[in-house]
Formats: structure tokens, C-alpha cells, sequence
């Protein structure tokens, strides 16, 4: 199956140097980067048959991961960025 590459440098391309000042300056901003790639990690390994979730327990982890993705989106907007 081939699979969408949902990491940061994939989802947010336009923004690496501002993640990276942020990730770096910012702990909270840093925590929901490293909560978003736990969770991203965790979804592709499933996706790719590594272990076994209900289709509803993998639904709800890809909107945790979504609902990170949008707040960091929005840090990276409010930050001028």
C-alpha cells in the first residue's frame, strides 16, 4: 500500500527554518511537535501492519494527530512565520 508521508517536512515544507527557531525557543511549541511525531510514527506503523487497532481507536488517534498539526500550524502563523 502506498501511503502518504504525513512527517512535519512533508505537511509543512514552507516552514523549517520557523520550526526550527520554534522548536528551540518555544517547549510548548516543542512538546506538540514531539507529540505529533509520536502519533505519526504510531499511525504509519499500524498502516503498514505492525500490530492490530480497531478502525475506530485509528480514526481517533489520526484526529488527535490532526488536531496537534492544526495547533501547530496556527503557532507557526501567530509567530509570523
Amino acid at each position: 500500500m502506498d501511503l502518504l508521508n504525513h512527517d512535519l517536512l512533508h505537511e509543512f515544507p514552507q516552514y523549517l527554518e520557523p520550526m526550527r527557531r520554534l522548536r528551540a525557543s518555544d517547549a510548548h511549541f516543542a512538546s506538540l511537535v514531539a507529540h505529533y511525531d509520536a502519533d505519526n510514527r504510531t499511525i504509519a506503523a499500524y498502516e503498514q501492519g505492525v500490530g492490530s487497532i480497531t478502525d475506530q481507536a485509528l480514526e481517533l488517534l489520526k484526529k488527535k494527530r490532526l488536531k496537534c498539526k492544526d495547533e501547530i500550524y496556527q503557532r507557526l502563523k501567530e509567530a509570523g512565520a
